[in-house]
This record gives structure tokens, C-alpha cells and sequence, in this order.
């Protein structure tokens, strides 16, 4: 009797979820709208009823956090943490705790009679979290998991995964809260982290090499795996959720991390479905007290991320415009959040009106989060305009540059790169090669600290800012500019564009030709019509330098060209030595 219910609860949440998704993406909406609002649809208490069996609601949530938490899992990589840069570790570490130490102080009237315990902690830790599964995704669909905006919020939202993992330790003890459960605890995460550590170094490894070849035995397994490790943690004590996020975490250190990653996209897709889909199936009818509450707590998380991201960025000396960008884009509670408010529910901990806050929070802050990730530069340029006209300085600690010094030839610096991309840095170590000299001429004005970092430490005069605003190049000295350079193609821009640049150098430096660069012909034919000097063109760049390769494709011609580009790039005994410049191992360039 229960297999037809739960079979045809899924049957009808994948097509009630793609109808209404359909509908939201018609009018432009986001497609997790759809999906809530598609169980919602279903539910016994907003909607037809089409699902009401309890049992099958909460299989669809579980069956979907636990896939959701082995593939988050698979997305944290303990090596790569431990060569984050130092905005990513102090944020990281301290952006959580400092946000549900805020959140407890603003809670402390529920600390009053006729409130549950825990009450007040559940929520301040929920809403300490941000949503891993919404931002990636819309980073991701933006580009910008690569800036440096977007590796600070990545990184901030693994170390929140790792602090929500220590919660999960300790949380089925919070009522005989002490050093001997809390021991307990910690012995049985720390056993069940050991086993999976020793099971990954010396058999996963030959066992997944062993099956590579084939596509179904690599998801099988990977999905075995991860209920082995789910099922052990249930046994001795932990949470289910916590067993599928180290199971995940130890998959994602093998070789075969990224594979398994590829491979299990289309069953991320459909559980991340089901999962939103359950949380609508979920959604109790709302009271006015209820909309009130969440309302009140969306807008809490949007400001605590705000209030706490700030003055740590300050002390790091980043600019206001990427503080605002990393916390519009943490501007929501996470899936995790309900994980552990319902694992709270069951433990009796707290009631389910709690639950009900965090869901509703969790809907309101998802939805608008949404928006204000698609455009987080705008409203990060506009809170820097509102600080710079409310008198504080736009840089909330301007990195230190070196100082103005003229070349051999008595020639200040005069050669501006305004943003320093892939391209820049790979000039730039060309220089170190052909001209080293040469770099005296050089001021970079980019928002990425540590390429700036970099930059400085080989002479480069370096300004922190957002190259799009007046200020930030007026105070970089701009008018003194011969040549500008844009090596930042538009795709990667963000809330400017090349012609706009072009349009804003002839005002602050009329007398500099401005070098940009145009993915398209007509990108460049309309940056040429705006008055560049010179158009950098990537693809007719390779396209020209390709045609010379083939023009005599000869096997003589080719290795005189490949020992000429490894005796450029690499050295002539082929070794590549490393520029003071270079990426450092582990971090993209």
C-alpha cells in the first residue's frame, strides 16, 4: 500500500514541478519558485491534496536532503580550503559564528515564558546559514564563481557547511548537554570522519579505477557509498544528513571527485527538484502572526550579513562594493537550515512553529535572494554611492601602493591596466621574461587583493577598487594615464562594459589611447566607433596565430614553433620556472 503512494507522490511532484516551472520561466521567473510553487499545488494544506500521505512527503524531503548534502559534500575540498587566501579564511571562519552571535542578542525576547529551550538557539543558528545549492547555482550561471568576489563566497559557504557539521555532532545531546555526551559526540564523528578517511585512501581508489570505464557503475557506486556512510552514521548515533555530507567530502579528495561530480549532475538535478518540491508539499497554511515573523526574519538575515561582512572586509582593506556583492550574495537561509530544524523537531527540541519560521524564511529569502544575486553589482554599486554621499570613504581601507617612481627614462608610471585578467597577468609575466624594466610603467587598479598582492610584490604600482567608478581612477591617478588597457573581456565585467570605459577615459584622460578588448566583431567595430585606439580580439588573435602554424604545417615547422614557445614559456631544459607572479599551486590566476 505504500509503494503506490510514494511512487505516484513522485510521479505527480515531477510534473506538477515541471508544469509550473515552465510558467515561472515564461514570465522570467526563477525556476526554484516554480518547484515550490508546484508542491505547494499538491499539498493537503494549500492545495488539492494530490499528496497528503505524510510518510511520502517526508521520504521525498529525505530521499532529496540526503542527496543534496552527498553532492555539497562533493563540492568541499579540504585541500582547497587549506590553501584559501586570507580573506576567504577569516571570513570564513568568523562570518557564522559573529552572524548567530547577532542573531541571539535580537532573539532574546523569546527567551521569555511559554518558549520552548532551544527555541531561540535553533533560530539563531538557522538563520546564521546561507543556501550552498542557490548561490552556486546562480554564480555558476552568471560566471562568476571565478571572480573573486565569487571564490570569497564559495569559500564562506563551505566553512559554514563545516560549522553546521559540528552542530549536527552535538545536536542529538543538547538536551544533557556535558563533556561526556559532547565526548561521545565528537568520538563518533571523529570515528565515522577516520573510517571514511581509511576506507578512501586504500580501497576507494582501486575501486573506482577499477570501474571507471563504465557510467552506471561509477553513479551505483557512488550512490552505495554514499548510503554505507549515511546508514553507519544513523547506527552510531549521528545524524543521517551528516553521514551523506562526509561521504561526499571523501569522494570529492579522490581523482575521481570531479568525475563522480559530472556524473551525478542529472540526479542532483532531479533530487534538488524533489527536494523543493517537498518543501512546498510542507508549507502550512499561513497566519498573518506567521508572514509577520518571517518578514521580519529575511530581512534580519539580509542585514546581519551585511552588518557582520563589513567590518570584516574593512580589516582586510576590501573595498565596500565587494563586501556588498558577497553579502547580497549570502542573503538567504539554507536548506541546511531545515535539515537541522527538523532534526530539532524530532529530538523535541523545539515545536514545529519554529520549523514553520525557518521554512517560510527559507521560501521568502530564496526567491529574493534570487534577484538580488542576478543583480548583485548594481546594488553593490549603489550602496557604494550611498557610502560615498554619505561621506565615508569608499574604500573601507585602502590597500597600501607603491610609491610614484619614474623609470630610467625619468617617465612616472603611465600605462594603466584597469582590471587584471588572465590575459594582464600572462602579459605580465612576459615582461618579467623580455622586459623587467618595463613593469615601473605599470599601475593595475583591479578588486581582486590577492592578484594585487601578487603585483606588488614585484614592483607594480597597485590600486584596490571598482574600475567602473569616477573615484576609484581619479584616485589611482588616471589623468596622468598615456595608455589604458582593458584585458577584461565583457563577459566577465561586471556592472560596466568596455564602451562604457572607453566613454569614461575620454572624460577623466581625453589625451590616453584606450586598448580594449570585444569578444565579437561587433563588439569591436562599436568600441572602435567609440574612439579605441586598439581592439584586443582573443579568437582573431588564436585564429591569426593558428593560420601561421598551419600555413606550413610541416613536421620541421611545427618543432621549430613548439621549441621556440617552450623555450618562451618554460625555459630551455623545458622546466617551468616559476614567476613571482605566477598563480600560486592550488588558486586560479
Amino acid at each position: 500500500m505504500t509503494h503506490p503512494d510514494i511512487l505516484s507522490a513522485i510521479s505527480v511532484s515531477i510534473i506538477a514541478a515541471a508544469f509550473l516551472a515552465l510558467l515561472v520561466r515564461r514570465v522570467g521567473q526563477p525556476l526554484i519558485l516554480g518547484y515550490i510553487l508546484g508542491g505547494a499545488l499538491l499539498g493537503p494544506r494549500l492545495g488539492l491534496g494530490l499528496v497528503s500521505d505524510e510518510a511520502s512527503i517526508e521520504l521525498i524531503s529525505e530521499i532529496g536532503l540526503i542527496l543534496l548534502l552527498f553532492i555539497i559534500g562533493l563540492e568541499i575540498s579540504i585541500p582547497r580550503l587549506l590553501q584559501t587566501g586570507r580573506a576567504i579564511a577569516v571570513t570564513g571562519l568568523l562570518q557564522f559564528p559573529l552572524c548567530v552571535g547577532l542573531a541571539w542578542l535580537v532573539l532574546a525576547p523569546l527567551t521569555g515564558a511559554g518558549v520552548a529551550r532551544f527555541d531561540r538557539l535553533y533560530l539563531a543558528v538557522a538563520l546564521g546559514l546561507s543556501s550552498t545549492l542557490i548561490v552556486v547555482k546562480l554564480l555558476f550561471d552568471k560566471f562568476e564563481i571565478a571572480t573573486f568576489a565569487g571564490r570569497v563566497t564559495l569559500g564562506i559557504l563551505i566553512f559554514q557547511d563545516l560549522w553546521a557539521i559540528g552542530f549536527l555532532a552535538v545536536q542529538p545531546n543538547l538536551e544533557h548537554f556535558g563533556p561526556a555526551p559532547l565526548f561521545r559526540s565528537l568520538l563518533a564523528g571523529g570515528g565515522l570522519v577516520g573510517v571514511a578517511a581509511l576506507l578512501s585512501r586504500f580501497v576507494l581508489p582501486t575501486l573506482f579505477r577499477s570501474i571507471a570505464r563504465s557510467t552506471e557503475l561509477v553513479l551505483l557506486t557512488a550512490m552505495a557509498w554514499c548510503f554505507l556512510v549515511t546508514g553507519f552514521a544513523g547506527w552510531v548515533g549521528l545524524s543521517k544528513e551528516m553521514g551523506a555530507l562526509i561521504a561526499g567530502m571523501v569522494i570529492a579528495g579522490l581523482p575521481y571527485g570531479t568525475e563522480v561530480t559530472a556524473r551525478l549532475t542529472g540526479v542532483r538535478d532531479f533530487f534538488i527538484t524533489l527536494f523543493f518540491v517537498g518543501l512546498g508539499l510542507k508549507t502550512p497554511q499561513p497566519s498573518l502572526r506567521l508572514l509577520v515573523v518571517a518578514l521580519g526574519a529575511a530581512a534580519f538575515v539580509t542585514a546581519s550579513r551585511f552588518l557582520v561582512l563589513s567590518p570584516l572586509f574593512a580589516l582586510l582593506r576590501v573595498d565596500v562594493r565587494t563586501a556588498g556583492v558577497v553579502a547580497i550574495n549570502l542573503s538567504q537561509i539554507s536548506e541546511f537550515s531545515l535539515v537541522i530544524v527538523a532534526l530539532g523537531v524530532s529530538y523535541g527540541h523545539v515545536g514545529p512553529e519554529v520549523a514553520a519560521v525557518v521554512l517560510f524564511t527559507l521560501l521568502l529569502t530564496s526567491v529574493l535572494s534570487t534577484y538580488g544575486i542576478l543583480f548583485n553589482h548594481e546594488l553593490a554599486s549603489l550602496l557604494t554611492r550611498a557610502v560615498a554621499r554619505s561621506g565615508l570613504p569608499q574604500w573601507l581601507g585602502s590597500r597600501p601602493h607603491a610609491e610614484l617612481r619614474p623609470d630610467a627614462h625619468g617617465r612616472a608610471p603611465d600605462v594603466f591596466f584597469l582590471g587584471v585578467s588572465r590575459e594582464g597577468i600572462a602579459f605580465l609575466q612576459h615582461l618579467e621574461r623580455e622586459s623587467p624594466a618595463m613593469k615601473s610603467r605599470l599601475v593595475a587598479v583591479d578588486f581582486n587583493p590577492e592578484t594585487l598582492e601578487r603585483l606588488q610584490a614585484v614592483g607594480v604600482e597597485c590600486h584596490y577598487g571598482d574600475i567602473s567608478n569616477v573615484e576609484t581612477l581619479r584616485h589611482a591617478g588616471i589623468e596622468r594615464a598615456r595608455i589604458v588597457v582593458s584585458s577584461v573581456s565583457d563577459w566577465f565585467l561586471k556592472g560596466t562594459d568596455n564602451r562604457r570605459l572607453v566613454r569614461l577615459l575620454r572624460g577623466l584622460a581625453p589625451d590616453a589611447r584606450m586598448i580594449a578588448t570585444a569578444d565579437r566583431l561587433v563588439d569591436a567595430e562599436a568600441l572602435y566607433a567609440e574612439g579605441a585606439a586598439y581592439v584586443l580580439i582573443p579568437a582573431a588573435l588564436a585564429a591569426d596565430h593558428l593560420y601561421r602554424l598551419l600555413r606550413d604545417s610541416s613536421d620541421e615547422a611545427l618543432e621549430s614553433a613548439r621549441t621556440a614557445q617552450m623555450r618562451e614559456l618554460f625555459g630551455r631544459d623545458g622546466a617551468s620556472p616559476r614567476s613571482p607572479i605566477a598563480a600560486p599551486r592550488g588558486r586560479p590566476g
